[in-house]
C-alpha cells in the first residue's frame, strides 16, 4: 500500500487515465487480452477432450429385441384419456365405457402390429430376388413380350385388306397371310421391348413388362423374336408371294431400326410409326392380288390417318410417363401440334372415305353410310383440340377403338363385287380361273 501511494504521488493523479489507456493499447498490440486468454483456455480443453476420446473405447450399442421395440412403440402411441368425475348412480355406464376403451386400445395395438408386419413384408418384396422361370408361366410371358393385343389388331387389319381385295376368297392363302403377319408382328414387338428395357423401367405404363421385371432373359427374348420373324417372313414369301414377304420384312426393319430409336430423338417417330401401322392392310391386299393397286394404297391411307387421333389421344394422358422415360413425343414437346394433327387426320378420314368410290374400291353408299361415324370422331377431335384436357383425350381414344373396326366393316359391306368389275372390264375375264391368275404373282 505504501509503494502504491508513493507511486501515485510521483506520477500524479491526472496522468493515471493517460497511462491506463497507453497500457491498454500495448496489451492489445501484444494480444494480451481477456478474450485471448479465454481462447487459449478453450483450445486447451478441446485438445484434452480429444485425447480422452481417442483413448476411450467406443460403447457397444445394446441389442434390443423386436418385442421390446414393439412395446416401446405401443407406449409411445398410447392415448391418455381424462376421466371426468362420475356419480355413483352412473357407475355401471362408466365401467362399460372403460371396457369399450380397453377393447379399442387392444384392437389398435393389433392393427399396429399387423401394419408393422405388412411393412416388413413390403420391404422384403422390394428387395432384389432372382426370378425363376416356370413352364406354366412361359406362354403368358411370351404373349406379353409379343404385345398380343397389338398383334391381334395387326392381323385383323391384314384380314380386312385381304377381304377387301376384288378377287375370290381363298382360305389357304388367307390363313398363311394371317399367320405370317402375326409372326412378323410378334418378332417386331419382341425386338422393340429388348431395345427399350432401360427406358421402360422408368415408366409406370411399361415397368411390368417381362424383360423389365426379369421374368425372361434377354437371350431368350432374342431367340423368341428370331423364331417368330424368320418363319413368318419365309411363310409370307414362299407360301403367299414375294411382294407380301418383302413388305413384312420391311415393316420389321422400319419398326425396330427406325421407329424405336426415333422415339428418343425426334417427334418424327409418330409419322414413321403411322407408316408401320399402314403396311399390314396393304400386305393383306397384296396377299390376295399379288400387286400394289390403288385399293391397297387407300387402305394404307385410312390406317395411316386413323393412327394419329388414336395415338395422340393416348399419349396425351401419358405425358408424364413419356417425359420420365425420355421419349420425344408430340404431346410432351409440341402439345399444340399434337392436337392439330389429331384433328387434321380426323377430317382426312372423311376425305379418304369419299375417295374410295372414286378409285372403284367401294360403291357410293360407303361415304354416305360412314359419314356419321367420321363426323363423330371429327367432333371429338375438335373437342380435344379446343379443350386439351384428359377427359377429351380419353373420349377420342375410346372412340378410335370402335371407329376403325366399324369403318372397315362398312367398307367391306359396300365394296364392289367381282361381277361388277367384270361387267366394267376391270378384270380380264369372268371365270374363277382368271381371277385366280390375277391374285398370283
Amino acid at each position: 500500500a505504501g509503494l502504491f501511494v508513493w507511486r501515485l504521488r510521483n506520477t500524479g493523479v491526472p496522468q493515471i487515465p493517460c497511462q491506463f489507456v497507453h497500457f491498454y493499447h500495448v496489451a492489445n498490440n501484444r494480444l494480451i487480452t481477456f478474450q485471448y486468454f479465454n481462447f487459449l483456455k478453450r483450445m486447451y480443453v478441446t485438445q484434452c477432450n480429444k485425447d480422452l476420446r481417442q483413448r476411450a473405447k467406443p460403447k457397444v450399442d445394446s441389442i434390443v429385441s423386436p418385442f421390446h421395440e414393439l412395446q416401446q412403440l405401443d407406449q409411445e402411441k398410447k392415448i391418455v384419456h381424462k376421466n371426468s368425475p362420475v356419480s355413483p348412480v352412473h357407475q355401471s355406464g362408466s365401467e362399460t365405457s372403460s371396457i369399450n376403451e380397453l377393447r379399442e386400445t387392444k384392437s389398435a395395438a393389433r392393427t399396429e402390429d399387423s401394419t408393422i408386419h405388412v411393412g416388413a413384408e413390403s420391404k422384403e418384396d422390394r428387395q432384389w430376388k432372382e426370378m425363376k422361370l416356370r413352364l406354366d408361366d412361359l406362354p403368358g410371358i411370351l404373349a406379353r413380350l409379343s404385345k398380343i393385343k397389338l398383334t391381334a389388331l395387326v392381323v385383323s387389319t391384314t384380314s380386312a385388306g385381304f377381304a377387301m381385295a376384288p378377287v375370290p376368297f381363298e382360305l389357304t392363302c388367307f390363313l398363311l397371310a394371317s399367320i405370317g403377319t402375326g409372326l412378323a408382328s410378334c418378332a417386331a414387338n419382341s425386338i422393340n421391348q429388348f431395345f427399350e428395357v432401360p427406358f421402360d423401367s422408368n415408366m409406370n405404363r411399361t415397368k411390368n413388362r417381362p424383360l423389365v421385371r426379369g421374368q425372361i432373359s434377354p437371350l431368350l427374348a432374342v431367340c423368341f423374336a428370331a423364331s417368330c420373324g424368320i418363319p413368318g417372313i419365309a411363310l409370307l414369301t414362299l407360301g403367299v408371294n414375294p411382294l407380301t414377304g418383302a413388305l413384312g420384312a420391311f415393316n420389321i426393319f422400319l419398326y425396330t431400326c427406325c421407329y424405336t430409336p426415333l422415339k428418343r430423338m425426334s417427334i418424327a417417330n409418330t409419322w414413321v410409326g403411322a407408316v408401320v401401322g399402314a403396311i399390314p392392310p396393304m400386305m393383306g391386299w397384296t396377299a390376295a392380288t399379288g400387286s400394289l393397286d390403288a385399293g391397297a394404297l387407300l387402305l394404307g391411307g385410312i390406317l395411316y390417318s386413323w393412327q394419329f387421333p388414336h395415338f395422340n389421344a393416348l399419349s396425351w394422358g401419358l405425358r408424364e410417363d413419356y417425359s420420365r422415360g425420355g421419349y420425344c413425343m408430340m404431346s410432351v414437346t409440341h402439345p399444340g401440334l399434337c392436337r392439330r394433327v389429331a384433328l387434321r387426320h380426323c377430317l382426312a378420314l372423311i376425305g379418304l372415305s369419299v375417295v374410295a368410290p372414286v378409285l372403284d374400291v367401294t360403291t357410293w353408299t360407303f361415304p354416305i353410310v360412314s359419314l356419321p361415324i367420321n363426323l363423330y370422331i371429327s367432333y371429338l377431335g375438335f373437342r380435344f383440340y379446343r379443350d386439351a384436357d384428359r377427359s377429351s383425350s380419353r373420349k377420342l381414344f375410346f372412340c378410335s377403338l370402335w371407329h376403325l373396326p366399324m369403318l372397315l366393316l362398312v367398307m367391306f359391306t359396300c365394296k364392289k363385287s367381282i361381277l361388277e368389275k367384270e361387267d366394267k372390264g376391270d378384270l380380264p375375264g369372268g371365270s374363277h380361273q382368271t381371277a385366280m391368275e390375277i391374285r398370283l404373282p
